[in-house]
């Protein structure tokens, strides 16, 4: 028997889950006992090693608090299908950024902040780091 490689899309939409669940900061197994489900299985929801039906994409999206199209923002088009969505997907980027440790724990505590004004003065330094680092490359 071959082994049969995860489908781009499963492992796509587990990392969405894997990356929503880390977002908000809860367990592998936290997430299983909401489902009713072990951890193992959780795991290879999001490693897309086992495919994630259609009803349980819906109570997974209701644990995560997102609604079941966050899970697909992104996703990589397949060739020969259309993309039926009217919002063009997320850069690349976005995604690589939000599966970092680093990039989770700076949107989790971005999103905590409350002041617009302060969030806004953030994101400015930010940028102006960033062009900095550009002019010494």
């Amino acid at each position: 028997m071959s082994t049969k490689t995860p489908d781009p899309i499963d492992k796509y939409v587990g990392s969405r889950v894997r990356m929503r669940r880390i977002m908000l900061g809860m367990s592998q197994e936290k997430l299983g006992n909401s489902l009713g489900l072990t951890f193992q299985q959780v795991q290879k929801y999001e490693k897309g090693t086992n495919r994630i039906g259609a009803s349980r994409l819906q109570q997974i999206a209701d644990v995560l608090q997102v609604p079941v199209q966050f899970m697909f923002e992104g996703a990589p088009i397949s060739a020969g299908s259309t993309n039926g969505f009217s919002e063009a997907p997320s850069p690349a980027y976005v995604s690589d950024f939000l599966s970092t440790s680093e990039g989770l724990a700076l949107t989790r505590a971005f999103t905590r902040i409350h002041d617009a004004k302060l969030r806004r003065s953030i994101v400015d330094l930010v940028e102006q780091v960033a062009a900095r680092e550009a002019e010494h490359d």
